[in-house]
């Protein structure tokens, strides 16, 4: 069985070297070999120059394809992990396109395993722990409330409360999208980010408090996680947590955004992004911050019967980021579990098989400096 790791990008290294260190048998591939030699060069001599069709001659059945790449190229190399026999894994979002593999790869007997990042990923993870630990002690009509917020900030806050780890423009297009999610049991849809921004405390070592707002559409989640059709489910959201203070610091850029149209308005993006990824880039070496809060709680007339919350906080160095090294090594647990035969065939996102989840949590808990489950009934 050959890896294939595809894309050497900021976000891939610590999970790819955890897989070479490992002993397994790696295969790298980078559009710029020299690249992927001044990234794991020192580790494996196997980097070879990716196009689809080099790959495809490599390909092998029982193989393992791993794309860092863009997810708009994520399904043509989802069917030819299925004509191949191989199976598939990424860090993306399941696409309609993605999803509609499924009978095709269980037919083939692979696995195309999807959403094992940071966001979508141990949030996944966390979430679907809380589902099963609450289901135990549920009971019809329970009123239930879910939200989780993810984001990377920066280690040492600055004027603009935020950095950029890699190109700004996918933050400045998610600015434009809308989001849907579900607040006091009505669907609240929202047309930009900061028409619904909200403070958050987060529950660390010692309080702090961020800003959030939803993300993308939020309800899909409720059957992905498994909340039982019994449950009153009033709130749930999915979103971005920022420092506190973002919202004031970004209010011309939200001003000059909700302005732009057409293709002069992407050309303006585009200019922003370079703009922003000169003064607000991190510096080589400098120390990133991710944060990731995931609550559940749970109230039967009228009191609060259960309520918990997983707290992540993990900061970077000048080895690797945080945000790299919760993206790639989560990527590179799903590759380790595919090798050892603990997923079965079809389309998957992140596991909810709770032996999988706990062991993976455990190795995520190695990487970030405060990983805990709090249970804020008992303080």
């Amino acid at each position: 069985m050959n890896i294939h790791w595809i894309g050497t990008g900021l976000s891939a290294i610590p999970g790819l070297r955890r897989l070479i260190e490992g002993g397994h048998d790696v295969i790298v591939w980078n559009r710029t070999e020299a690249k992927a030699r001044d990234a794991v060069g020192d580790l494996t001599d196997d980097i070879r120059t990716y196009t689809p069709e080099a790959l495809a001659d490599a390909l092998r059945k029982g193989d393992i394809v791993v794309s860092m790449l863009p997810a708009d190229q994520h399904v043509a190399l989802a069917q030819l992990c299925i004509e191949r026999g191989a199976h598939f894994v990424s860090s993306s979002y399941i696409a309609p396109e993605m999803a509609a593999l499924d009978d095709s790869a269980k037919a083939a007997g692979v696995a195309l395993v999807n959403e094992v990042g940071l966001d979508p990923g141990i949030d996944h993870l966390m979430a679907h722990d809380l589902v099963a630990d609450y289901r135990q002690v549920a009971q019809p009509g329970d009123t239930v409330t879910f939200t989780s917020y993810c984001g990377g900030v920066p280690k040492h806050p600055n004027p603009f409360r935020y950095k950029f780890s890699w190109s700004p423009l996918g933050v400045l297009r998610a600015l434009r999208s809308p989001s849907r999610s579900l607040r006091a049991g009505e669907v609240r849809d929202v047309a930009r980010p900061w028409h619904a921004i909200d403070d958050y405390v987060a529950p660390l070592p010692v309080p702090e408090h961020f800003e959030v707002y939803p993300n993308r559409d939020s309800l899909p989640f409720i059957d992905q996680y498994g909340f039982d059709s019994a449950w009153q489910v009033t709130d749930f959201v999915r979103g971005t947590i920022r420092l506190k203070g973002w919202s004031e610091a970004w209010s011309p850029v939200f001003t000059e955004i909700e302005g732009l149209t057409g293709a002069d308005g992407e050309a303006r993006l585009r200019a922003m992004s370079e703009e922003f990824w000169r003064d607000h880039a991190y510096a080589p070496g400098e120390p990133d911050r991710v944060v990731l809060f995931v609550a559940l709680q749970a109230q039967r007339d009228g009191a609060t019967t259960w309520h918990k919350e997983w707290v992540l906080d993990a900061m970077g160095d000048a080895k690797a980021s945080a945000m790299a090294r919760l993206v790639s090594v989560t990527v590179a647990l799903a590759v380790e579990a595919l090798v050892a035969g603990r997923i079965a065939p079809g389309v998957h996102a992140a596991p909810d098989d709770p032996d999988l989840i706990a062991d993976w949590l455990v190795e995520i808990g190695r990487i970030a400096q405060h990983v805990a489950r709090v249970d804020h009934l008992r303080g």
